[in-house]
């Protein structure tokens, strides 16, 4: 290979985002492209604008991390020094308004998960708003067709979508894979998830800290973004549909899938409902992830698949799976 190589990095979620800076880092050229309006992926963060030109925010992707690894709790410390994250809790109440504390930290962005991503993506060149159309192999690079109808160009490519995405822009562009890999790929399955925003006329009064992890049907998850402290100025909730109701209602509207979850979930949450919108998280999360953190498909032109189906799953699971696409396209360089 080349002693100098460009990397086109296609997602600019958490995976895609590290990898970008660890490459950068090392002197590779990287550009990351995200077919969003803005980087982050699932650490995300919307705002939904309420009468006096307020604004009432919400997490409606990943809801908090947590840290198992040396490596990522090196640039958790960080981030935690530098402001952008802070600990929220030590355990949910499931359902039960008891504490379930088992000791080990769950951190969140301190203005909220998004936040995180737009700080790795600082110094990168990062394409929001730019779609890939297909991907194809020629001689010892990559071209990525684009929506707009350019082209980029580059001697590596390193793939965070989800599994069935990326498989579909190597499709379009007639690109083969070496059929252990592609086998490989085509085993990894996700969950689905519909995230539910809503505008409170009052507090939630959620049990501390101001979630419930329920994991059941057909609530999962409901969150306190104001008393997460990412939503200063309104009282708003963020409730996660489990699988098995997002997969029964997958093709309703949203009316419908808002009525049903906001009923069921006023069990707990008692306050009226001034307002709402519904996010549907196709690939929310993987059910059957790859045993390692990526998979390099050894080529003249190389090609990496990473994301959070790789490895571990969830926020640190994407961005161990980044770095070690790096240091993965880094060996062979």
């Amino acid at each position: 290979m080349k002693p100098s190589i460009s990397c086109a990095i296609v997602g600019a979620g958490m995976t895609g985002l590290m990898a970008a800076r660890e490459l950068q880092s090392h002197g590779i050229k990287v550009i990351v492209i995200d077919k969003g309006r803005s980087v982050g992926g699932r650490m995300a963060t919307r705002w939904i604008e309420i009468e006096g030109n307020e604004k009432g925010f919400f997490d409606h992707g990943a809801q908090f991390f947590t840290v198992r690894d040396p490596w990522f709790q090196s640039f958790v410390d960080e981030w935690i020094s530098a402001g952008l994250v802070r600990e929220w809790a030590r355990g949910f109440a499931q359902g039960d308004d008891l504490p379930h504390h088992d000791g080990h930290p769950r951190y969140c962005g301190t203005a909220g998960m998004n936040a995180i991503a737009r700080h790795l993506a600082t110094g990168l060149d990062v394409r929001v708003n730019t779609k890939v159309e297909s991907l194809t192999r020629q001689a010892e690079q990559w071209s990525l067709a684009l929506e707009s109808g350019a082209a980029i160009q580059a001697d590596a490519l390193l793939l965070t979508p989800p599994v069935p995405q990326s498989l579909a822009l190597l499709n379009a562009g007639d690109c083969s894979l070496p059929d252990g890999a592609r086998h490989a790929l085509e085993r990894i399955t996700y969950d689905s998830c519909f995230a539910v925003m809503a505008v409170l006329d009052a507090p939630a009064r959620l049990p501390e800290p101001g979630a419930l992890q329920l994991q059941q049907e057909p609530i999962a998850w409901i969150a306190d973004n104001h008393r997460k402290g990412i939503s200063p100025d309104a009282f708003t909730v963020t409730i996660h549909a489990g699988p098995d109701f997002t997969r029964e209602h997958w093709e309703a509207d949203h009316e419908t899938v808002a009525r049903k979850l906001l009923h069921a979930a006023g069990e707990w949450v008692r306050a009226p409902v001034k307002s709402w919108q519904v996010h549907r998280w196709r690939y929310s999360q993987p059910r059957l992830t790859h045993p390692e953190p990526c998979l390099f498909v050894n080529d003249a032109a190389p090609l990496i698949f990473a994301g959070d189906a790789f490895g571990a799953p969830r926020v640190e699971g994407a961005a161990l799976s980044g770095l070690a696409a790096a240091a993965a396209l880094l060996k062979r360089v």
